[in-house]
């Protein structure tokens, strides 16, 4: 949930995707440019509205707020104090889902350790040997070349090498604590599936540009192609 996005585009109808529009709705006619920009600006607010995933939302009082502002009427909350609340509200709400999130995560863990063929590190790291290669394992120092894909407990994928039909170079010491921990168990021709705590990933921050909320255990499937020691990571 981005809480700074949502907040501008609610508070002041900021960031309208016209190309977004589809001037073809079943429910309305769109007769004129200023009927397709209203249209537009109501697709874009609801679209983040969406996204945000509020346990309600009720439309009427939306619609008469906007309605308020336009006729210049004074509002029920100050138009200075609406960003507040909204920013308040939405901390609140972040707090409580990451709380939830992070007991189905734990909850999650502790059932996935018992799994046959499931190792688990000291600091909690999960894997499960799918493959295994020969020769050294990557130190943090190093580059590798990787496929991987990754995935919440649910299965959704939320990244994959394999999709983009290209492998991935990168320092070993670049990533997520856990991934880092993870390649260094590794040897190259070796496939992996690992299980990342949130406190080894994205933490109670999670990564909204990547679809991972606050407190996710992350899913990896890792293949490790090559390991450049020669080009040492930057420290």
């Amino acid at each position: 949930m981005n809480i700074k996005k949502l907040s501008i585009v609610v508070v002041l109808l900021g960031a309208i995707v016209l190309t977004s529009c589809n001037k073809k709705s079943a429910s309305v006619k769109l007769k004129n440019d200023i009927d397709s920009l209203s249209y537009c600006i109501g697709v874009s607010i609801g679209e983040n509205l969406k996204q945000a995933e509020l346990p309600s939302f009720n439309t009427e009082v939306f619609r008469k707020a906007v309605e308020d502002v336009l006729s210049k009427r004074e509002t029920a909350i100050k138009p200075e104090n609406a960003g507040m609340y909204i920013q308040e509200y939405f901390t609140k709400l972040q707090m409580e889902q990451g709380q939830k999130n992070k007991q189905k995560g734990e909850e999650f863990l502790k059932k996935n350790k018992e799994r046959k063929g499931v190792i688990t590190t000291a600091s909690g790291l999960q894997y499960e040997v799918l493959k295994e290669g020969t020769g050294p394992h990557p130190s943090k120092d190093d580059m590798v070349s990787i496929h991987y894909k990754g995935m919440l407990i649910d299965s959704t994928v939320f990244d994959s090498s394999y999709e983009r039909g290209q492998p991935v170079t990168f320092a070993v010491s670049g990533v997520i604590p856990g991934f880092t921990e993870a390649l260094q168990l590794m040897t190259v021709g070796s496939k992996y599936r690992v299980w990342i705590p949130s406190e080894l990933g994205y933490g109670p921050n999670g990564n909204p540009r990547g679809g991972i909320k606050p407190y996710s255990v992350l899913v990896f499937e890792i293949e490790l192609l090559s390991i450049d020691s020669s080009a040492k990571a930057k420290k």
